[in-house]
């Protein structure tokens, strides 16, 4: 399989070929990791397949949430564990065999607060989890768990305050960048042959009576409107599956409730530790994760009814995580340490549960009308199977020939085949390139085995070998590769998800605005107008951010994360 870069012409390209009237086998609407995951499923079974995307690639939940990839503690203790097997089994293919570059392990210790019965509860549980890991069948790829006296945890979490524990149990999951994952599942889906475009809205469906034929699309970047045909719709879009389905179905055959997750990161100096924090609330589970140069600490469980767009963050949100966090550090955290906010919104089924976290994280497919699948519910890491189940309903009453069965277990994402040899040879490709190794390992961790598409831009404009102004984690050459690669066509999309300068940086990523814009204006044919309005909407966007992070509660944040405008129109 050759590598393909989605690229301003490869999106025209596939934009001609989904409105030339040919009929699709599947088109999947939603460009998020489920969205992503149906495509790369649907289009390596040989079935002809579209994926169209309203905003970014992962602009939505996909990019927001707690960058973990686990089978989940809590939902073992709910004696969950069909649930909590299969996303262990999808953590070891992951960190294994899909995508080594961009899952990585990462140690967490769970500090115990009562010296007789805890220990034993603890332990069996994370005893079981490694368990089931161990048996899921894949071999784990992780360490097994340890249980640690208070002084020995201590040394690994210097910042916690003595009298917080007794002891502790550190065990391992791992972490990923959910927007950089999303992405190159589009990627790989398009290398294989699928048709995809992004700021590519459906406005209607196509109907043949009952049946659902295709849609209506909408091209926002020019506001061309046209029909792609396909045999099968896959309705892949998260908190907006109501929306969705109320273009096709009166009445829907399940809803979803959308849940707030708040997160805040704080620079790595703040607080001293080797590992990861969990933390039980009265509500759900505290995380401190290792994040580069950071600690990100999250999550609220909140519900949620306002604008699914652009989730607003209050400050009582801000509070509730400072306060639980500094319940057991020795060096409390304060608002000044926040350099980072943001929040993502969870698709829960819905049911009769009070709270939002006691809502099933499962998933459902559903057929509500002939041509049309529903997938709703679910969790990150249970994307890829969230897809099969998806694409095998869609297969199911599809006419003509029956493909074969799903093969994405063993589908490596684009940048994985090679990547370890190319890890073992980074002092290597340090000398040639010129570049620092951390250069190198930064970029082997994001792009894996296409580094060679970085460097080459970097060797023939040495210029971009630059880090980003107030983000120096970045290279300029990045920016340039979300644009010519990775499919971005706004600055958001590049300081927000291609990077993550909009929550890594004290700034919010504004001082890289300007130099970043200028550097994406060649490819994309911007003019001078353009640029400037660029600059401004995310200039506004962050202004509108952190004003709402002032505001009270959810309703004045979200007023106030309204004031900025939502799209920036080309003129």
């Amino acid at each position: 399989m050759k590598p393909v870069a989605l690229s301003p012409r490869a999106r025209e390209e596939a934009l001609t070929a989904l409105g030339s009237g040919t009929e699709l086998d599947v088109l999947v609407v939603g460009g998020g990791v489920v969205g992503a995951g149906c495509a790369l499923d649907a289009v390596t079974r040989g079935l002809t397949t579209g994926l169209v995307e309203s905003r970014d690639w992962a602009s939505g939940t996909s990019s927001r949430s707690s960058k973990l990839i686990h089978g989940g503690l809590r939902y073992l203790e709910m004696l969950d564990f069909r649930l909590v097997k299969e996303a262990l089994q999808e953590r070891a293919l992951l960190i294994q065999r899909l995508a080594p570059h961009l899952v990585r392990p990462v140690k967490f210790l769970y500090p115990l607060k009562h010296r007789v019965w805890e220990r034993p509860y603890v332990g069996a549980g994370v005893l079981l989890y490694d368990t089931m890991g161990a048996t899921s069948g894949t071999s784990r790829g992780l360490p097994h768990h340890r249980h640690l006296s208070r002084r020995h945890a201590l040394r690994e979490f210097p910042a916690l305050r003595p009298d917080s524990l007794v002891g502790a149990v550190q065990y391992y999951d791992a972490q990923v960048d959910d927007a950089r994952h999303t992405m190159t599942i589009v990627r790989t889906a398009a290398a294989y042959g699928a048709l995809v475009a992004n700021r590519t809205k459906v406005a209607r469906f196509l109907r043949q009576g009952e049946r659902v034929t295709g849609a209506v699309v909408v091209d926002l970047e020019t506001g061309r409107e046209f029909e792609v045909h396909a045999k099968q719709v896959i309705n892949a879009t998260g908190v907006w599956t109501d929306d969705t389905q109320a273009l096709a179905v009166h009445r829907g055959q399940f809803h979803v409730r959308a849940s707030k997750g708040v997160h805040i990161l704080v620079p790595r100096d703040r607080i001293n530790a080797r590992s990861g924090l969990i933390l039980r609330t009265e509500k759900s589970v505290l995380f401190v994760i290792p994040w580069g140069r950071h600690w990100l600490i999250g999550t609220t469980d909140t519900d949620w009814d306002l604008d699914k767009n652009h989730p607003a963050v209050s400050s009582s949100d801000i509070d509730y995580l400072l306060d639980h966090v500094n319940e057991v550090l020795s060096t409390p955290l304060s608002r000044d340490d926040v350099e980072g906010v943001y929040a993502g919104l969870r698709p829960l089924l819905a049911g009769d549960a009070a709270e939002t976290s006691k809502l099933s994280r499962e998933h459902l497919v559903g057929h509500p009308v002939p041509g049309l699948v529903v997938i709703a519910g679910g969790k990150y890491t249970t994307y890829r199977v969230m897809a099969k189940d998806a694409v095998d309903e869609a297969v199911r009453t599809l006419d003509g020939a029956r493909p074969g069965p799903s093969v994405t277990h063993d589908v490596p994402l684009l940048g994985a085949e090679g990547y370890q040899a190319l890890w073992n040879r980074r002092q290597n490709l340090a000398a040639e390139s010129g570049l620092h190794v951390a250069r190198i390992e930064h970029f082997l961790h994001r792009y894996g085995s296409l580094i060679g598409e970085l460097l080459d831009i970097v060797k023939a404009d040495p210029a971009l070998g630059e880090p980003l102004p107030g983000s120096d984690d970045y290279l300029l050459a990045e920016a340039v590769y979300a644009v010519t690669h990775e499919g971005a066509r706004h600055l958001d999309d590049v300081l927000t998800r291609r990077t993550r300068s909009s929550i890594e940086s004290w700034d919010r990523g504004v001082a890289a605005a300007e130099t970043v814009a200028a550097l994406m204006a060649g490819p994309l044919g911007w003019d001078a107008q353009q640029l400037a309005n660029e600059v401004e909407h995310y200039r506004k966007r962050v202004e509108a951010e952190l004003e709402a992070q002032r505001q009270p509660d959810d309703v004045t944040a979200d007023a106030a994360r309204l004031g900025a405008p939502d799209i920036v129109p080309l003129h």
